[in-house]
């Protein structure tokens, strides 16, 4: 049998870095765009609630598919099981740095 895959995939957003877990990730019709789906965040099996990963469910609660900016993408892992879902704040501190801004330009020929 096969084993269906997984990835892990880290990304900035609004100052956060998100890790989430997707069953698909692949190149969205949206130019620029990297498509997740079948977000996966585990299930809670015991008393204690991890608040971090309780927001992220409330944040992607009823999302099909999720559409990232490719430039916001920092790693893509297939992994073979499946770990906490978690953001965490960048501090100033923070060894982050966004990429360059605009990404996509227009040819020099058309500029005015």
């Amino acid at each position: 049998m096969k084993q269906k895959t997984l990835f892990r995939v880290t990304f900035i957003n609004q100052e956060r870095i998100y890790e989430v877990y997707a069953g698909n990730v692949g190149e969205a019709d949206l130019f620029g765009f990297i498509a997740l789906e079948d977000l996966m965040f585990g299930e809670t099996t015991s008393i204690v609630v991890d608040p971090g990963q309780e927001r992220l469910k409330a944040e992607f609660a009823g999302v099909r598919t999720t559409f990232i900016p490719m430039h916001n993408i920092l790693r893509i892992d297939e992994v073979e099981k499946e770990g906490v879902s978690k953001i965490t704040n960048v501090g100033k501190e923070g060894n982050i740095t966004h990429f360059p801004a605009p990404v996509y330009t227009k040819p020099p020929e058309t500029r005015n």
